[in-house]
């Protein structure tokens, strides 16, 4: 297949290209800056094309030839609070995706989006959720629909960003700790993004991506404390100092933590189902992936204690 690509040089898009790549695919990944992301092209059957995604010329310009459309395109904050920055990555950059395909004659589409979009009070989860709703509009388009939860493995910006965080401060103000979460495993989305574009048992679904089992925010937090021996204690906030925490964060650059995340976690991003298995996918959990991010030269009984705690 000929599958082009948006949001492919980020987080996934590095997991997913070799394995496309691998399945005999040719890939075609569109960048804002091709530059930055030199390291892909030197994947076998990878071409990256700089163009803006946004100028639905070159957009079905660049469709044009393609089997199948994979959009991965996706923001946690925005400049500003009012959600225009999310509508345009997740609804309006859909939209016009949509346009492109039936402009380019591309049929196959598959949409990564977020567990439990559509739910809540937060822009994110909202915007996700309207975009969705867009694709399944679409009838003349043979799509499915991805929804992971949280997304982990090396190089993430969620575990890692609380192992910085926790190396900086000795005690650490964790806002909305009681909040559930159920991350899955970047190579297990990789896995799951190949296997649904030549399965047409999937066209028309959702698929619901989620680890093996869920775990509270805390609990997360001080998995990885423990396993890179950070010293530093973790402080759970109540709802109201964790709201507070989160407006004033919202003026900090780099937004570490947002009014819009707050809210997205106030939905839990678990779910009963998991899609993986429906696809042949075994789920890995964090314990088989975290040790060897954080603590390789950790002993076993470190990991087994960070195991204990974790399942108190």
């Amino acid at each position: 297949m000929r599958i082009v690509l948006l949001g492919a040089t980020g987080f996934v898009g590095h997991r997913l290209l070799p394995r496309l790549s691998q399945a005999g695919h040719r890939c075609l990944a569109l960048s804002r800056y091709r530059m930055g992301c030199r390291e892909l092209t030197v994947i076998p059957g990878v071409d990256v094309r700089q163009v803006d995604v946004y100028d639905p010329v070159r957009l079905a310009a660049s469709f044009r030839g393609a089997d199948a459309v994979v959009n991965l395109v996706g923001i946690l904050n925005e400049k500003g609070r009012s959600g225009k920055g999310f509508r345009r990555a997740h609804v309006e950059l859909v939209e016009q995706v949509i346009e492109a395909c039936r402009t380019a004659g591309v049929r196959r589409l598959v949409q990564v989006s977020a567990l439990n979009a559509g739910r809540g009070r937060s822009h994110y989860l909202i915007s996700k959720g309207e975009g969705e709703e867009r694709i399944r509009a679409a009838a003349d388009l043979d799509s499915t629909i991805l929804q992971p939860s949280v997304i982990f493995g090396e190089d993430d910006a969620f575990f890692n960003r609380f192992a910085q965080l926790m190396k900086r401060l000795p005690i650490l103000p964790l806002a909305c700790p009681g909040a559930r979460l159920q991350p899955v495993w970047v190579g297990d989305v990789a896995a799951a993004v190949t296997a649904v574009l030549t399965d047409p048992l999937t066209v028309g679904k959702t698929l619901a991506l989620v680890g093996p089992r869920s775990y509270s925010l805390r609990e997360l937090v001080e998995f990885v404390a423990c396993l890179a021996a950070i010293e530093c204690r973790v402080v759970g906030l109540s709802n109201g100092l964790s709201r507070l925490q989160a407006r004033v964060m919202d003026f900090v650059p780099g937004k570490p933590f947002s009014t819009d995340n707050y809210l997205s976690l106030q939905t839990d991003n678990t779910s009963e189902r998991n899609d993986l298995e429906r696809l042949g996918i075994e789920p890995r959990s964090i314990e088989s992936v975290l040790p060897g991010m954080f603590g390789a030269s950790v002993r076993q009984c470190r990991l087994d204690e960070c195991r204990k705690r974790v399942r108190r």
